[in-house]
């Protein structure tokens, strides 16, 4: 007789990839949809961005609840059920009436995908071989990475074709499939099965916080260039096919990085993998603030920068399951609202430098924050090291 969570870690890591996959195109997916959800609302482009913004900070503050509440009860479940509520989100956002019923649904999106990314990323943790978790941490992050440049344009052909509302069905139907299938495959969380009630470590918030800071750093340094990248290469005459060709490199490089990423800390250790990120980060940064073009030379910059940056969220991912191992939902839920945190930080520190003097010092102090992070990463602890 089958048992659920039987089965190969191979398969586990399978199904936390697809899962993660449809999750990225939900996140994804609503940004190419804005001017059609504008004019079916009658909403500015500012107005419906709102969808975004929502989704975004809920995110942000719902993750580490949820992970709290699934190391203490038990990470299947908790996941299971986030996937029924992702599910009923997109039902819910394909039939919103009004934008007040839009955004209540990408509200209750955010909610539940707090809980689904994190708890996959803390199973595939537990499922790998130790002397492989990074690798297999950087192939779950690129289902998320390939939802980007796979799974968005596949739903605005949808959305082509049968309206808006159609991604979000499909989704929808899809996360009913994965909610089945992760049942499956992940075991029961042996401390609810045995109806144990001894406590769990303090996290060490102290600890926990140290730990997480070089995350917003890198993710503060990397979106304040990466978000006013567009209007950088619009301004320097760029058509919008070439700006297309730039950012599919940059999306390139980001899906290399990932995967390198994963190899690498488990090859040559975390730290050592995150110093190379950074620095890399940092100098690609700088060229970019000082001035590269708009010719190859800004393609092949912007390829090496998305490479030496997607290094770093894998091993970072990897060296904080291996750290806390008993609260691997909820440290890893801390660093995806780490995430969020340096992403939005990122843009509002972007916007600023934008408006004073352009994309050169925008970029320039992306590389200075990147750097700061990397000094940060280089007086750590030495045990953090290793994979």
């Amino acid at each position: 007789m089958f048992v659920p969570g039987s089965v190969s870690p191979r398969w586990r890591l399978s199904c936390g990839w697809i899962t993660l996959f449809v999750v990225g195109t939900d996140l994804f997916v609503i940004s190419p949809l804005l001017p059609a959800i504008s004019a079916e609302f009658g909403l500015s482009a500012a107005a419906a961005g709102l969808t975004v913004t929502v989704f975004s900070v809920i995110y942000l503050l719902s993750a580490p609840l949820i992970g709290q509440v699934a190391d203490r009860i038990g990470r299947r479940g908790v996941l299971i059920g986030c996937l029924l509520g992702f599910a009923a989100a997109n039902l819910l956002t394909g039939v919103a009436s009004g934008f007040m019923g839009l955004l209540l649904a990408r509200f209750f999106a955010g909610v539940t995908t707090a809980g689904v990314s994190p708890l996959i990323y803390a199973g595939v943790g537990e499922a790998a071989p130790p002397a492989r978790r990074a690798t297999w941490m950087g192939i779950a992050v690129s289902g998320l990475l390939l939802a980007l440049s796979v799974g968005a344009p596949l739903g605005t052909l949808v959305a082509s074709s049968w309206g808006w509302r159609a991604p979000f069905f499909v989704l929808a139907v899809l996360s009913l499939f994965l909610l089945v299938a992760n049942r499956l495959v992940w075991p029961a969380d042996p401390r609810t099965d045995a109806g144990a009630s001894g406590a769990l470590p303090a996290l060490g918030l102290a600890t926990a916080a140290l730990r997480l800071l070089p995350t917003v750093l890198w993710a503060t340094a990397l979106y304040a260039a990466y978000t006013y990248l567009g209007v950088w290469l619009t301004g320097a005459g760029l058509s919008s096919a070439e700006v297309a060709r730039a950012i599919s490199f940059y999306g390139a490089g980001a899906l290399a990085g990932t995967l390198l990423g994963g190899q690498m800390a488990d090859r040559f250790g975390i730290k050592a993998t995150q110093v190379t990120s950074l620095a890399g980060l940092a100098a690609c940064l700088l060229v970019l603030a000082i001035g590269v073009g708009t010719g190859w030379a800004a393609l092949l910059l912007l390829l090496a920068l998305s490479i030496f940056a997607q290094l770093f969220f894998p091993a970072q991912q990897a060296g904080l399951a291996r750290a806390f191992p008993q609260r691997r939902a909820l440290i890893l839920a801390l660093n995806n609202s780490s995430l969020f945190l340096g992403i939005s930080g990122g843009s509002l520190i972007g916007g600023a430098a934008m408006t004073l003097a352009g994309f050169g010092l925008d970029a320039g102090i992306g590389a200075a924050i990147a750097f700061a992070g990397l000094v940060l990463v280089l007086v750590s602890d030495p045990r953090d090291d290793g994979g």
